[in-house]
């Protein structure tokens, strides 16, 4: 739902209860405090936080990611390069956005999020459903189902095992 208008300035001065993208002007919420949404974000977060060294990264979960002059997103978790700068919103195109779907989520919504993460030059978007144990690239052409089993990184060690991912909310059935 989306609420009164602001400037960017008053929108990154804010603090919300649970953080909201900023798009031309209006907060809009996000999905959030599902179980399974609130097992696998985080999941992705330690996978990231515990090979950040190998893999020359910096999980930033719950980010806010600045994309364009007036348009904010707050993936459920970006992954930045080591030595991209180090500002408290970030200005610089992740290497990777995160997003984990809740049941409410619009197909229009999140191609709209995609969109503009790839307008700021994000090449790698990762979409999960933990309903439906599906993941997906996503880019300019759309959304394309991971087969492989594994998100990865082409051209670098990245690798993050899907069965793995998944079997964080099996062992909290």
């Amino acid at each position: 739902m989306a609420q009164s208008l602001m400037s960017v300035g008053e929108y990154l001065r804010s603090s919300f209860r649970q953080d909201c993208d900023y798009v031309d002007g209006e907060i809009e919420e996000r999905n959030w405090g599902e179980r399974d949404h609130s097992v696998l974000q985080p999941a992705f977060g330690v996978v990231f936080h515990r090979n950040r060294d190998t893999w020359k990264v910096v999980p930033l979960p719950v980010q806010r990611v600045q994309v364009s002059e007036t348009r904010i997103r707050v993936p459920d978790l970006c992954v930045s390069q080591r030595g991209d700068p180090r500002d408290q919103f970030v200005r610089t195109p992740p290497l990777i956005c995160i997003e984990v779907l809740s049941p409410e989520d619009k197909l229009s919504r999140l191609q709209a999020r995609v969109d503009d993460c790839v307008s700021l030059g994000v090449e790698h978007i990762w979409v999960v459903d933990p309903v439906t144990r599906h993941a997906y690239t996503a880019g300019p052409t759309g959304f394309i189902e991971v087969r492989s089993g594994e998100f990865t990184v082409p051209g670098t060690p990245i690798r993050v095992a899907l069965a793995d991912l998944f079997a964080e909310l099996d062992d909290e059935s």
